[in-house]
């Protein structure tokens, strides 16, 4: 596999999962983020959690997004 394939795949499973690590720990969804740290779906996963958990922490924060 060329290095820098491997590389940008890393980086883009990287950020996804920190992104939903983050919400769930700030949601207090403690098996929610069990499941994201161990599951590895290369960002498929964690998306899909993060467009499903957006409404309910738009209102936590308060914010429109």
């Amino acid at each position: 596999m060329n290095p820098w394939m491997l590389t940008t795949l890393l980086a883009w499973s990287f950020a996804w999962k920190g992104w939903a690590l983050w919400r769930a720990a700030r949601l207090k969804y403690a098996w929610w983020f069990i499941a994201l740290l161990v599951v590895n779906t290369v960002g498929i996963f964690e998306i899909i959690f993060l467009i499903v958990t957006n409404k309910k922490y738009s209102k936590l924060n308060g914010s429109i997004y």
